[in-house]
Parts: structure tokens; sequence; C-alpha cells
């Protein structure tokens, strides 16, 4: 069971970036998933997710009408497409996938977690 998120980086304000997440078959193809977040200093918190069929995509409101989540379930991959970053996105994001075939903003769902990457938004 592995998840391995990637695309992270530096970028300038006003930006935008694209996540990637590669999961194993047995891990995703019929699981929920989700992004979520940790800055320094702060707990992790919930940030995109989407159900196994990539229906009902859900955000934090922060992110709303700047994130998208979207999942390619042929190759296992699922993506947070981030645009018009903010120094305040800055933050560890990682790819979990869900107990279920539900995603939801309750880490308490999740079974399997990446191992994080790193994205750093400048001002």
């Amino acid at each position: 069971v592995q998840l391995q998120a990637s695309g992270g980086g530096l970028v300038q304000a006003g930006g935008s970036l694209r996540l990637s997440c590669a999961a194993s078959r047995r891990t995703s193809s019929n699981n929920g998933m989700g992004w979520f977040r940790q800055a320094p200093g702060k707990e992790r918190e919930f940030v995109a997710a989407i159900n196994w069929n990539g229906g009902n995509p859900s955000y934090v409101a922060s992110v709303k009408g700047r994130f998208t989540i979207s999942r390619d379930r042929v190759n296992d991959m699922v993506y947070l497409q981030m645009n018009s970053l903010r120094p305040e996105d800055t933050a560890v994001y990682y790819c979990a996938a869900a107990r279920g075939a539900w995603g939801t903003s309750d880490t308490s769902n999740y079974q399997y977690w990446g191992q994080g990457t790193q994205v750093t938004v400048s001002s």
C-alpha cells in the first residue's frame, strides 16, 4: 500500500502548482481520496477530497475557487491543481486514501497516507 505525492515546490504568490499522488491500485481504485496540509507549528488540516468515482469534490473554504481536486482511476492518480497561490498556502501537502468509498474532511476517515510534498509560496 503506497501513496507517492509529488509536484511541490517554490512559487510566487499568484502562481500555480499541480500536485500529483500516485496510488497503488489496491489502495485507491475504490477508495475516496483526500489532500491535507500541515504548516509549521499547526495541526494538519483538510484541503480537498473526492469520492471513489470522482464525484462530490469538496474543499476547505479557504481554497474554494482556487484549488481543484481530480482523479484518474485508470492510472490510479489523484491531482490537486492549485491556482492563485497565497503565502498562507505554504505547507507540506499530503495525499490520503479513505477507508471507504467517500472522501471526507475527517482525518480519521483516512487509512493510508503519503509522505508529503512541500509547497512554499513567497510573497
